[in-house]
């Protein structure tokens, strides 16, 4: 199982990294998911992640805490009104809106529940 972990982990953490440059692609929660992955494949690898300095501050807020910087907060919120502006302006019908835009109130009311970093 451990290849697997550290397969998925290295993915994660690829996505991640990409995540930092792509705006509507999320950094912390694949950060996240690489430290989880590391933690169950390589303690050397889950180490050098979690005590990063670019990358392990939030990873330590969310572990520590449950919390989430307002920042990325505001950027996810942003994104969230985008992607839903981005749906309708193609034309996506009523009910696939609706659909996104609870699934999106969920995750953002999950999300500003979370204590500031």
């Amino acid at each position: 199982m451990r290849p697997l972990w550290l397969v998925s982990g290295l993915t994660a953490l690829a996505l991640g990294l990409i995540g930092l440059f792509l705006p509507l692609l999320p950094t912390v929660p694949f950060l996240l998911l690489s430290a989880f992955c590391f933690a169950r494949s390589s303690r050397r690898l889950h180490t050098w992640l979690v005590h990063h300095e670019t990358l392990g501050p939030p990873i330590r807020d969310w572990q520590e805490r449950g919390a989430v910087s307002r920042r990325a907060k505001v950027f996810a919120t942003a994104s969230v009104l985008a992607a839903l502006a981005l749906s309708w302006q193609l034309g996506f019908g009523v009910p696939v809106l609706v659909v996104q835009a609870a699934a999106l109130s969920g995750v953002m009311a999950f999300l500003w529940s979370r204590p500031d970093a």
